[in-house]
């Protein structure tokens, strides 16, 4: 069967992707953009997630042929409305650490109290392959800016983004944890329940065993 691309050149977003998507089908082969060498990194010149997720999704469809899901995803404070969201790699700069910019939020927030510091992040995925058309899937995850980064897990913005109902920054959760409530394992669920209802099975009527 034509093996599942994960659009994607940054390995710790590709290990998140490629291991949710892997425990739901087992016996698919799912590959990242490091399985292609000379994929491209398109510009993500959208002006919503969505847009970037298309972007992403087909150009990688059309340097590999093959079924590709592609994320963009960002975060969302309420405090600083307009800043961050699918914009989120770019604030202050992207060559700017994710240490740097968090340190640049925290002190923008410094005198802002605990009932107004709200923010979420989201996520849209875009699935597209031969004989499949494209499709777009979003999820939020809610949570609350916390007041220093804490924790060494995960990646971007997860240490500064406190969970009130689990008490822990996403940083702070195992993977398996963070996979069960974030913004995208949420969606990936969604995606793959899409996979196993039309797309898997629309690519198999196209070459069957």
């Amino acid at each position: 069967m034509t093996p599942l691309v994960v659009a994607t050149h940054n390995v710790k977003k590709a290990g998140e992707m490629a291991t949710i998507l892997g425990r739901r089908f087992p016996d698919l082969r799912v590959m990242t953009l490091a399985d292609f060498p000379g994929a491209p990194e398109p510009e993500e010149t959208g002006a919503t997630y969505a847009e970037n997720a298309v972007i992403k999704a087909q150009s990688a469809f059309c340097h590999t042929g093959r079924l590709c899901v592609a994320d963009d995803a960002g975060l969302e404070i309420d405090a600083l409305p307009g800043e961050l969201g699918p914009m989120s790699k770019r604030f202050a700069g992207a060559e700017t650490s994710f240490d740097k910019k968090m340190a640049i939020i925290l002190d923008r927030m410094t005198d802002v109290p605990a009932d107004l510091r709200s923010a979420r992040f989201r996520c849209c995925v875009a699935v597209v392959g031969p004989g499949v058309p494209m499709r777009v899937f979003e999820e939020t995850c809610e949570g609350v800016v916390a007041s220093s980064p804490r924790g060494q897990g995960g990646f971007g913005y997860d240490p500064v983004f406190y969970l009130p109902e689990l008490g822990r920054t996403m940083a702070e959760l195992t993977p398996d944890e963070k996979h069960e409530v974030s913004h995208r394992g949420k969606v990936l669920r969604t995606v793959a329940s899409f996979l196993e209802r039309e797309a898997l099975p629309a690519l198999l009527a196209q070459n069957p065993a």
